[in-house]
């Protein structure tokens, strides 16, 4: 079965009758989480920006306070599944300053915990790639928000 292209989809949906659309959502975020929970911050959370910011954060809390930290293996798994999950809220938001926001208060975690960071190599790197990119989606931001955010981004570094 080929997969029709996003301009297709927009074409087809347009000459969609408004019930019918309705049915199509609800059966689209039936069979996966992930749709289900890009609806919910579309319907929800949208409008709420700096909530769901801090609804992340507190989601990055809880991911950082559940970490076993008796093995760097086990921190180091830890770090990335609390990191892909942040990364799929940023993705749903779509907000280069959510990005922003999110990453500095991930990387802020970090360094103020008493993970051996600066010792070991793959934690090192995962810090560094966090702040490459904060600083890559801080460049898409306007300059005012730039000025803002810099303060925090050299305590970081």
């Amino acid at each position: 079965m080929k997969t029709a292209s996003l301009s297709e989809l927009k074409n087809e949906l347009s000459s969609q009758k408004p019930d019918e659309i309705l049915a199509l959502c609800l059966r689209l975020a039936k069979y996966k989480k992930d749709n289900k929970e890009l609806l919910t911050y579309l319907l929800f959370e949208a409008n709420d920006e700096q909530g769901y910011i801090e609804n992340i954060k507190k989601e990055i809390d809880l991911q950082l306070e559940g970490m076993n930290k008796n093995n760097v293996y086990y921190v180091k798994k830890s770090l990335r599944k609390t990191l892909r999950i942040a990364n799929k809220y940023i993705k749903y938001s779509a907000s280069k300053q959510t990005e922003v926001e999110v990453l500095i208060y991930f990387c802020a975690k970090l360094k103020n915990s008493e993970l051996p960071i600066q010792t070991n190599n793959i934690l090192n790197n995962l810090y560094q790639r966090q702040l490459e990119r904060i600083k890559k989606a801080l460049s898409t931001l306007h300059e005012d928000l730039r000025y803002d955010y810099k303060e925090d981004i050299d305590s970081l570094s």
